[in-house]
């Protein structure tokens, strides 16, 4: 189904006629409760919004619905209306309104009247806020009960819903981490396909290179009907350790690029010196793309399938102890700035999920009081200095990324439920 036809088909669009021009306007707020959707190939039942709400979340917004939330949960000058805008985010529109911006259900509850879809609000939509009584209560409908007007442009517009629908966060921030850092075994590295020469001799390879490359066991390049075989290309798997307990948790390897198979591996027989031997024969590849420069011995992992994600920022379900994080993605990085990636020692089998906000705590420094006139160790009180959100869990560890700061955070800063 094209774009201009799942715009038409939407249940949540009305078509206008004006003349031979066709207008689209999305119907009532769907949520402030928007998913960030990253990837390609947005099916109909995405584009929908078909994502899945928690019990939990359902309850939330359920019950503020009653009753609002307190006024004193607002933040001060949250607006009395905002128009939604281009650009804009869930997470940053929640920080507009209230003290903790991950308690989106709270702000789906205050619109539920109006909201048939939590996951789709579109630039153009109005927010009113009602403060009545001590409660607060958000809606896309004025006090007076008239809905707030949304612009419409004479043109028929062929975006799909999944491209015009607010994100959680800026997609850009997180999108190329979810294919590029890899957090694997110890030997899964080591076992994996490895590149043994560039064409012509080349030692440092870039895109539109061609290379051979071999593999062992389960794990030979062999071509197989269907598409064509895509790699990924890493180098030193580095270990993750953990601050407080010093367990590995797994080794990150360095992602340069892509590579996609052109000759399956083989073996060939032939007259060398008046006997039969046989060679190896490496497969053929072809870097498509190239992060950094590529050379021999580079690993191959095969290309995952490319998946729709979708992110809600929440309070994790249960608490987190020890929470550290482990390293500041980037060669040779101490310090985190906003928007930049971590890798944190928490994972799967902590409970931890995709979405999961954790506040940042600045470990207070051990120090020598000389002020009484004698030597006492003390250490200062641990400080919150900012917000992080996992978006990629692996089984010990996971990727966050650093939402809100008030001073700089580096590797060994705990972590703490929000």
């Amino acid at each position: 189904m094209g774009a201009s036809a799942l715009r038409m088909h939407h249940p949540d669009m009305k078509t206008f006629q004006t003349g031979h021009r066709r207008l689209f306007r999305p119907n009532l707020l769907a949520s402030l409760a928007a998913l960030a959707v990253l990837g390609t190939g947005a099916s109909l039942a995405n584009a929908q919004g078909n994502y899945p709400i928690t019990p939990q979340q359902r309850a939330t917004a359920q019950a503020t619905a009653q009753a609002g939330i307190p006024v004193s949960e607002l933040v001060p000058g949250a607006p009395d209306e905002y128009t939604i805008k281009p650009g804009d985010t869930l997470w940053a529109i929640s920080r507009m309104y209230l003290r903790s911006p991950w308690r989106w259900p709270e702000l789906w509850g205050m619109n539920m009247s109006d909201i048939k879809n939590p996951h789709l609000i579109y630039p153009g939509q109005v927010l009113f806020l009602d403060k009545t009584d001590g409660r607060a209560r958000l809606s896309t409908r004025s006090g007076s009960g008239s809905g707030g007007t949304i612009k419409l442009s004479p043109r028929t517009r062929y975006e799909s819903l999944a491209g015009m629908a607010l994100p959680t966060l800026k997609p850009s921030l997180i999108e190329p981490f979810l294919s590029e850092p890899i957090v694997v075994d110890q030997n899964t590295l080591a076992n994996a396909p490895r590149i043994v020469a560039g064409n012509d001799n080349h030692v440092l390879l870039a895109r539109g290179d061609r290379a051979y490359a071999l593999g062992n066991g389960d794990m030979e390049l062999v071509e197989q009907p269907g598409p064509i075989k895509q790699f990924r290309i890493f180098r030193n798997a580095t270990p993750l350790v953990d601050p407080g307990t010093g367990e590995v948790l797994g080794y990150e390897a360095q992602y340069l690029g892509r590579a996609q198979l052109q000759r399956s591996q083989g073996a060939e027989t032939q007259m060398q010196d008046g006997k039969m031997v046989t060679n190896v024969v490496p497969a053929t590849i072809d870097l498509i793309a190239a992060k950094e420069e590529v050379r021999a011995g580079d690993r191959l992992l095969p290309e995952p399938p490319r998946q729709l994600t979708s992110y809600a920022p929440r309070a994790p379900a249960g608490p987190v102890d020890g929470g550290r994080i482990v390293s500041v993605y980037g060669n040779a990085v101490t310090f985190a700035a906003q928007n930049q990636v971590v890798s944190i020692n928490k994972g799967l089998r902590d409970g931890i999920a995709s979405g999961d906000v954790l506040a940042i705590l600045k470990n207070g420094e051990v120090i020598t009081d000389r002020t009484n006139g004698t030597k006492e160790t003390m250490k200062l009180p641990n400080e919150r200095i900012g917000l992080l959100m996992v978006f990629r869990p692996f089984e010990k560890v996971s990727y966050a990324l650093i939402l809100e700061i008030s001073d700089v955070p580096k590797a060994g800063d705990l972590l703490v439920n929000p």
